[in-house]
């Protein structure tokens, strides 16, 4: 599995994205050739070889031959993109991209989101950014993607509607949910397009995954920090593994003076709370009390929620909780036709499309069981000899 790491030591933003595709392979003809499907403005890609501390990577411009032309709303975006005849793949991770700018800026001015009407974002290098990113991800066949934790800078930034606090309300808005932290450029470091391709793309945040690496680029930001080399640099390998993976948080704690309803009700609300996983072991805890151990998996939007439950819903005073990754099957639904109707079947594949494992949907052969009045093992083996029939193989 080809695999991409996003090291945003510098922060990111649209055009160092670029710059770094297209350091590591993107050729600039392709860019310019299918964001030229969308129909927009005539436009010229400014690439060229530049540094920052002595790290040389490629620095792009976007630039439009004589005006800049509209500043266009979300809807005129979307229908656009929509409209082209680019590539199903790079249609949808650019309709993401934006769908996510678009929800942050009518939450902040209050808007509904097919009314939001960019300004900076609706601009033509924000759109060349938005779908080039898409391009150079379907072009170079990058199935996975991840990325650091994110330095968000300190300071103010001016914009349309004047001068704002760096992050800037939308790109705090987008980065919901991603671990961040404060970093010591006076200097806006995620602009909310790069904080948009951002969470579009990665699939987990932290440390890098483990890969062979196969090519190291560098795009280049506008500007140059005192502190740290402004460029974003981007890892580009095959996955050590043929599965699926992400980052997920372990919260724990051990109960001892909780009576099992408590522990029955805060079973129900975790889930509530975005947990993944829950699950309830009984120990021996001191004074030779019996207790039970609380595990709950989460993502990082859900960690704050979860623990929260717990404190809320439980009599516990202290939890623990730390990152951990997950190596995956993929996952699929299909269906069986059996002489009791139509049953789901979950289908397991590894990364390179082979079927591991099916399973019959519990529900579906449970609802079976009680309606037609059989046995539930009977159901089962109805299920099994027509599965046997099938190949999964594809």
């Amino acid at each position: 599995m080809r695999v991409c790491y996003l090291d945003c030591f510098s922060g990111i933003s649209g055009n160092m994205v670029l710059g770094a595709l297209i350091d590591i392979g993107l050729p600039t003809s392709i860019l310019i050739e299918e964001v030229t499907k969308l129909k927009v403005e005539p436009f010229d890609v400014e690439v060229r070889r530049d540094e920052r501390m002595r790290i040389h990577g490629t620095h792009v411009k976007v630039k439009a031959r004589g005006n800049m032309g509209p500043q266009r709303s979300y809807r005129e975006i979307k229908r656009m993109i929509e409209e082209s005849p680019l590539d199903s793949s790079v249609k949808d991770r650019s309709l993401d991209m934006f769908r996510r700018l678009a929800i942050a800026e009518a939450k902040i001015h209050g808007q509904k989101v097919d009314d939001v009407h960019f300004h900076e974002i609706g601009a033509l290098d924000s759109i060349v950014d938005v779908v080039g990113a898409a391009v150079g991800i379907h072009h170079l066949a990058i199935e996975q993607v991840f990325a650091s934790r994110i330095p968000l800078g300190s300071g103010f930034v001016r914009g349309q509607h004047g001068r704002l606090p760096v992050p800037a309300p939308a790109t705090l808005e987008i980065l919901k949910g991603v671990p961040i932290y404060s970093s010591s450029p006076n200097e806006e470091l995620v602009t909310p397009t790069g904080a948009a391709i951002l969470t579009s793309l990665s699939k987990g945040f932290g440390a890098i995954p483990e890969m062979r690496i196969e090519k190291v680029g560098y795009g280049v930001g506008d500007r140059t920090f005192e502190e740290i080399p402004n460029v974003l640099r981007i890892i580009l390998g095959e996955g050590a593994g043929s599965y699926e993976g992400d980052r997920v948080w372990v919260v724990e704690t051990d109960i001892d003076d909780m009576s099992p309803e408590m522990h029955g009700y805060l079973m129900e609300r975790l889930p509530q709370a975005g947990a993944l996983d829950v699950t309830f072991t009984p120990i021996q805890m001191k004074k030779n009390r019996p207790g039970i151990s609380i595990r709950v998996l989460g993502n990082d939007a859900a960690v704050d929620g979860i623990i929260d439950t717990i404190f809320r819903e439980s009599t516990s005073i202290g939890v623990r909780f730390y990152p951990v990754r997950r190596a995956k099957l993929g996952r699929r639904v299909e269906e069986v036709e059996t002489k009791y109707g139509t049953v789901r079947l979950k289908v397991s594949t590894d990364g390179r499309g082979r079927v591991v494992n099916v399973m019959p949907e519990f529900e579906d052969c449970k609802r079976i069981a009680e309606t037609r009045g059989v046995p539930l093992k009977e159901v089962y083996r109805e299920i099994s000899s027509k599965r046997a029939a099938l190949r999964w193989e594809r």
